[in-house]
């Protein structure tokens, strides 16, 4: 289906007071020097068919204003479009005017806003009627891009341009993919029919969980190593075997006690006195044992809050690099700011120089060419002038941006500062508790039990110094060479003790660096996954641009950006001989590339409609294209709009004479 306008009419609207536009059926082109209103008939066209401008903005002043710039009253401000619609025609019009309303009691009528008024081949109809028409003809969004040869690329986010070009041509599916390389084979068993990306993520957090268990075993083993004691010097099997000689003449000294005591009521005070020492030594050990469990707990506490300290000071650090690298950044975009403002001054400062005679023949140029060659300096050193100012904008957008981003992370490591404070205070708390709790179960003499224990040893060991009076001499030596004996084997076993907790701290640390190297390994295992899902990635890239680029003769599409770190990100970027449209193109391939991407659009949707062209005087040539072309020229002798015509049979005839 082909639409096409075939008179274009306006009354009072942004200032032009009437002005009719007779296309003939055919393509137009419009004349005028800058702010006669050329523009104003595509912003007219717009508003018929959607209440928007040509640059899709709602809302703007259609209104004629005066010379203070205020709106002129009592004005009705109409549009009127004739279009030729597969073959019939349609006309539209739509009148915007002032209400004025007499209230009660006054004798002058008072502005109270505005109203609408819609008509279809000149009959007056309701708004969603209108609408109803203007919805049967085409969508709002696929007519702009039918009409408009930037609007697909400067007025749409790229999001959106991305969505319309999978929607023409089709996406690629994971089969099709994995199929095309043999080397990705192995990512469906991977992915487990998960999706590509919920798998990356797994990914991502699993990479992120052994990070933080990598960053811990070091320290554990660190705590571990500070815990192990020094038994460079201890020979354990010579230690065993000096603890059972010990016990053997231990054994003899008692014999030869107990042959020394005689009686038994020495005997049975003797027995009761062992009983004696073993409570005392039962009441030591429980009561150090109804400690442990709360230094345990504390302890723990204690090492979790040291681990949250240290996470918290790798999180500033990190906060910290990347305050360095914005800085950085700022300093190279300033620098850059400061040479685009040089240049811009540069530019400024040139001026129009010209020759007024004729080289040949030495007489003076018309003025009309010497004006034509001033309006064309002028216009080239506005365009240079706006391009630095663009780039500039832009440069220092992102400087805020960076500068805001800095700020955020200066409050980010304050709050996370603060978080370390209260940290270090519940820290000393911990620590002074747990030193409490070591000095109380030291104390277990000062408990009332084993004081009354004492006491009856003391009691026994004097009843029994009685009895034993005639030997006492001899059995002292003996019982104090006992004890000398009992006090070698307690030191040679805590010597003992000392290897095992030496031994159970070595195979702690063998555990963790078992689990160190386990994780490694799935770490690895991971990154495999991962640069295979990039892999599969950066295929589909390559057959999606390639299978889209494909149907657009001039125009290109880059669909996916790879990152620094290697991992690729969607993006819709066009693209005229590799130059990207957001930076380097000029006005014509602008132009043209639309031109391109409205061909392949109006395949796709079935239907062409008349193309506004604006600044179409920086265009020579234009790519070949099926729609109406309405050029809107600027002109400075064309103080107001001229147009010239071509009927509708001469617009077949030379439909593609104009390319590129």
């Amino acid at each position: 289906m082909r639409i096409r306008l075939l008179k274009l009419s306006l009354k009072n609207f942004k200032g032009i007071k009437s002005f009719e536009l007779d296309t003939q059926g055919g393509n137009v082109r419009i004349y005028g020097d800058n702010a006669t209103g050329k523009t104003t008939l595509f912003d007219a066209f717009v508003w018929l068919l959607f209440d928007k401008d040509s640059q899709n903005k709602k809302g703007f002043e259609i209104k004629t204003l005066d010379e203070n710039g205020q709106p002129i009253h009592g004005l009705d401000h109409e549009v009127e479009a004739v279009l030729e619609i597969g073959g019939r025609t349609l006309t539209l019009r739509k009148v915007y005017k002032e209400k004025w309303t007499k209230k009660r009691g006054s004798a002058t009528a008072e502005f109270t806003g505005h109203t609408t008024d819609y008509y279809i081949d000149s009959v007056p109809v309701k708004k969603s009627e209108y609408e109803t028409q203007i919805a049967e003809i085409a969508d709002e969004n696929v007519f702009k891009l039918l009409t408009n040869p930037v609007y697909f690329n400067e007025q749409l986010h790229w999001q959106e341009r991305r969505k319309i070009l999978l929607q023409i041509c089709g996406d690629i599916s994971d089969e099709e993919v994995i199929a095309s390389d043999p080397a990705l084979a192995k990512l469906p068993e991977i992915l487990q029919n998960r999706k590509l990306e919920d798998h990356r993520k797994v990914i991502a957090a699993r990479r992120t969980e052994i990070n933080k268990e990598l960053e811990k075993i070091p320290i554990r083993i660190d705590e571990v190593q500070q815990g192990l004691p020094d038994v460079s010097a201890i020979n354990e099997k010579k230690v065993q075997a000096e603890i059972e000689a010990l016990k053997a003449d231990k054994k003899e000294k008692e014999q030869e006690l107990a042959r020394i005591e005689n009686g038994g009521e020495v005997a049975e005070k003797r027995k009761r006195l062992a009983e004696i020492e073993t409570e005392l030594e039962d009441l030591r050990r429980n009561y150090r044992a109804s400690f442990d469990d709360k230094l345990e707990q504390k302890k723990k506490e204690l090492y979790k809050i040291r681990d949250e300290i240290g996470e918290i000071n790798l999180q500033i650090k990190d906060k910290k690099n990347k305050i360095s690298i914005n800085k950085a950044r700022i300093e190279r975009l300033e620098s850059e700011t400061k040479k685009l403002r040089q240049k811009w001054y540069e530019v400024n400062d040139q001026e129009f120089e010209h020759d007024d005679t004729c080289p040949t023949c030495g007489q003076p140029l018309p003025e009309e060419q010497i004006e034509e060659a001033r309006a064309n300096f002028n216009r080239e050193k506005a365009e240079r002038l706006e391009t630095i100012t663009a780039e500039g904008k832009s440069i220092t957008a992102e400087i805020d941006d960076l500068n805001v981003e800095n700020e955020k992370l200066r409050y980010e490591i304050d709050d996370l500062k603060g978080e370390i404070d209260s940290l270090r205070e519940q820290e000393e708390i911990l620590q002074s508790e747990i030193t409490d709790l070591e000095q109380k179960a030291a104390a277990y003499q000062d408990s009332f039990q084993y004081k009354k224990k004492l006491a009856e040893k003391e009691s026994l060991e004097q009843s029994i110094e009685g009895l034993q009076r005639n030997a006492s001499h001899e059995a002292a030596r003996i019982e104090k060479e006992i004890r000398g004996l009992e006090n070698q084997i307690k030191i040679q076993e805590q010597r003992l003790a000392m290897v095992e907790r030496y031994e159970q701290g070595q195979k702690r640390i063998k555990e963790l660096k078992a689990q160190e190297r386990q994780l490694a390994a799935e770490y690895e295992k991971l990154e495999s996954e991962l640069y295979l899902t990039e892999q599969f990635i950066r295929t589909k890239v390559k057959m999606l641009e390639e299978k889209i680029n494909s149907r657009f003769k001039y125009a290109r599409f880059k669909l996916f950006d790879v990152q620094v770190n290697g991992g690729v990100v969607e993006c819709c970027e066009t693209l005229y001989q590799g130059v990207p449209y957001s930076t380097g193109l000029n006005n014509a391939a602008r132009i043209n590339v639309g031109l391109d991407i409205i061909n392949t659009l109006s395949e796709f949707y079935g239907f062409s409609a008349p193309i506004f062209i604006d600044n179409r005087e920086a265009i020579t040539k234009l790519v070949k294209t099926k729609g109406q072309i309405i050029s809107l020229i600027v002109s400075e002798p064309d103080k107001t709009l001229r147009v010239e015509t071509e009927n509708k049979s001469e617009a077949e005839a030379n439909l593609f004479k104009e390319v590129i």
